[in-house]
């Protein structure tokens, strides 16, 4: 995959917070935004899969009581995981 160099139009303040919260978890900002816009894209496309999986007649919304584990609850236990797959990519 080749990389590109981009320009986009964000928040002045907005960038600074996000380039401090970067900086912390020790990861490149362009390695960081690849990994969002990748778990975005990643979202959709199962969404979409699901959809056909489940028929036109499927619901959108599926209702459901989160999940509590030991450790906390999956949204937690979701977070812990990105966040070390962002320490560990190559720098």
């Amino acid at each position: 995959m080749g990389r590109m160099k981009t320009s986009i139009y964000i928040d002045r303040e907005l960038w600074r917070r996000f380039r401090e919260y970067v900086r912390r978890k020790g990861v490149e900002i362009s390695e960081f935004l690849e990994l969002v816009i990748e778990d975005a894209m990643l979202e959709e496309s199962v969404a979409s899969e699901l959809g056909e999986l489940a028929g036109e007649d499927a619901v959108d919304e599926i209702d459901f009581e989160p999940v509590e584990t030991e450790a906390g609850s999956v949204s937690d236990l979701v977070r812990v995981m990105r966040d070390e797959r962002a320490r560990n990519l190559p720098r």
